[in-house]
């Protein structure tokens, strides 16, 4: 019994981690990169960029005129983090696959949370690419790693000829990068 408490510290301990990476993270791109501008990093695959998203994950519903939107958002996050949460507890008896994953999610969303409530925004900055195809701009691992750590346990299924589809979606409207 006192084994699975000193693991739910340590996975909250990674959580915690993860949401201070995240505000330096965001703070070092705010600071160092203009808004809408990037940094090549790996030519033809990965950019540093500086994008404020307004809306949810990946800037769906960003062009909402809704005066409910950020208040709608903040409670989306608040009940997925009491679930992750409820999730890492029920899991955290052991360093598994399952407890990281659940662990850097509920950083992440701690992260965006924070920024949602202090500026009703999400810095973005993480621009994954191929050619003219690119992942859309995010600002932390969380969006693939914790996923990708609980399909590892077969938690949501083996990747599908569709999850390569919606990976390679052509780039914004038309907005080719250029490298």
């Amino acid at each position: 019994m006192a084994d699975q408490h000193a693991m739910r510290k340590y996975h909250f301990l990674i959580a915690f981690l993860i949401v201070f990476l995240d505000r330096l993270a965001k703070w070092t791109v705010e600071r160092n990169i203009s808004l809408h501008e990037s940094v090549q990093i790996i030519p033809g695959f990965f950019r540093i960029t500086h994008v404020e998203n307004r809306g949810a994950a990946f800037g769906l519903f960003a062009d909402s005129p809704s005066e409910w939107k950020i208040a709608m958002l903040v409670l989306f996050s608040l009940v997925a983090l009491v679930i992750v949460s409820a999730l890492l507890w029920k899991n955290s008896h052991s360093m598994t696959t399952t407890g990281l994953g659940l662990a850097l999610i509920l950083g992440g969303a701690l992260g965006n949370l924070w920024d949602r409530l202090v500026s009703g925004q999400v810095v973005d900055f993480l621009l994954f690419y191929i050619g003219q195809y690119q992942w859309p701009a995010f600002n932390d691992r969380r969006h693939r790693s914790g996923p990708m750590q609980q399909r590892k346990e077969g938690r949501f299924g083996p990747a599908t000829a569709e999850d390569f589809q919606a990976f390679l979606a052509p780039a914004h409207a038309g907005q080719p990068i250029v490298d």
